[in-house]
């Protein structure tokens, strides 16, 4: 059996804790039963020797096989990671919703997208990266009681993402202990108005007014300050025509949204002026969480 889940860029400007989309870099586990444990890591993660040994998929696997069959089993486990580890584009979310997805199918257990979302959400308790994982495109999300309630919206082929990936990693429980302990009224009401301008635009494919309701007062600015070469790479990208350019998560990496044709020379741009970050182009996924039997 064969999971995979793509990588996720949140928050999107104001929507904390409550936007995020998903883009066409995956992680994916192959396994099957066998006479020995054993695991086996190609791409992110292959050089660190802790990831075999401590590993949080394999964790939440056993947890979920165990509860669901209540016997254990060998499993031989093969990953093939593509999104970087601890960079703001979901890597600890892709590791939750598969390890969840894998259990059930293991189990032989046949369960929606929706369940398996509600299960991950208790390992991450925060929906919007966890959301567009399992659902794939564009989502909005809450929780109640419990339970992650969302909205989709499928992203067209004539976009692109364009994503400057620092050398530098964060960590997002960290990034947290940075940010304002409250926020004024004002603020308050900033964040929640640019918020639903940025859902609206969104599915109204309004993507011309997502520069004006991008813009955040919640988290942004004290985050990318320990980088401070953030807030070049998002100069460059809007002037070189990005139609929204935010800090994915709680970075490092930086997440903008481009017209296909402008895609090119918008990332060539990234490159020339910060040739220490690596710099992709990205098609948007709106399949999520895919499982191949």
């Amino acid at each position: 059996m064969t999971i995979s889940v793509p990588a996720t860029s949140a928050n999107l400007g104001p929507g904390f804790d409550t936007l995020g989309l998903a883009v066409d870099l995956r992680n994916r586990v192959e396994f099957h039963p066998s006479k020995f444990f054993s695991v086996s890591i190609k791409g992110e993660g292959e050089n660190n020797p802790r990831l075999k040994g401590n590993n949080l998929f394999i964790s939440i696997f056993n947890e979920h096989y165990t509860r669901l069959t209540k016997k254990k089993q060998n499993f031989k486990f093969s990953f093939y990671n593509q999104i970087p580890m601890s960079r703001g584009l979901g890597s600890s979310s892709a590791v939750i919703v598969s390890a969840v997805a894998s259990a059930h199918e293991a189990a032989g257990i046949r369960v929606s997208k929706r369940r398996i979302l509600n299960h991950a959400l208790v390992y991450e308790p925060h929906p919007d990266n966890i959301t567009p994982a399992v659902m794939g495109g564009f989502n909005v999300a809450t929780i109640e009681k419990n339970k992650v309630f969302s909205q989709k919206k499928h992203l067209p082929d004539y976009l692109k993402a364009v994503v400057v990936i620092p050398n530098k990693q964060m960590n997002t429980a960290k990034s947290r202990t940075i940010l304002p302990k409250s926020y004024s009224k004002e603020n308050a009401i900033y964040n929640l108005s640019h918020t639903a301008l940025t859902v609206a635009a969104f599915f109204n494919e309004d993507w011309e007014m997502l520069k004006l309701a991008a813009q955040d007062r919640f988290h942004q600015k004290a985050r990318m300050k320990t980088l401070p070469e953030l807030f070049s790479v998002q100069k460059v990208a809007y002037e070189s025509g990005a139609l929204m350019s935010t800090l994915s998560g709680s970075g490092s990496t930086f997440f903008s949204l481009v017209y296909d044709d402008d895609s090119a020379m918008i990332a060539n741009r990234l490159r020339q002026k910060f040739p220490d970050f690596g710099v992709k182009v990205l098609d948007f996924d709106n399949s999520g969480l895919i499982i191949e039997r």
